[in-house]
């Protein structure tokens, strides 16, 4: 990781396919750092999570240059219960499509990639989220399918105006 990247981290709970895992090809690349601790996510990091109303925004950068971001990878089908057990600084990420093999074209099932990747490209880390979807054969296509979204979300100044861009494209 560059000096003038985000740090990215990743609580993982084995939960899924360890093969289609995405936040462990991140590690392996040396681009996020794994943990199953929850209590060590770090203090403060930008908490990605589909249960907050919050959103990402551009004004989310200088805490997420401070503190860094987080993805949890769970199932889909225990995260529910995952997130309640979690205390943090919550964000969600606006409407985006996948375009991981797994939940290709489901809205919102983005994986742990994509969502860190769009994480930063919406904080004006453009080339950071490109970096990290280049070691994907698909990785590139993200930006393709999401090009509209990214760069209306990126252009808000508050939450509140990404709320109201999501609505465009939902």
């Amino acid at each position: 990781m560059d000096q003038d990247e985000i740090r990215l981290h990743v609580l993982h709970l084995n939960q899924d396919d360890p093969k289609k895992c995405t936040a462990k090809k991140l590690a392996r690349f040396g681009f996020a750092h794994l943990t199953s601790n929850k209590y060590k996510i770090p203090a403060g990091s930008i908490i990605l999570s589909p249960f907050t109303r919050r959103v990402v925004s551009p004004a989310d950068r200088r805490t997420a240059e401070r503190r860094g971001i987080t993805v949890v990878d769970c199932s889909w089908q225990h995260a529910r219960e995952v997130f309640w057990s979690l205390r943090g600084n919550f964000r969600r990420l606006p409407f985006l499509v996948p375009v991981n093999p797994v939940n290709y074209g489901h809205p919102g099932q983005l994986s742990s990639a994509e969502a860190l990747a769009a994480t930063l490209y919406i904080i004006g880390y453009k080339e950071q989220a490109k970096k990290i979807m280049s070691i994907f054969k698909w990785g590139p296509n993200f930006f393709v399918m999401n090009k509209e979204p990214l760069e209306a979300y990126s252009g808000c100044k508050s939450w509140e105006e990404v709320l109201s861009e999501e609505k465009d494209f939902i």
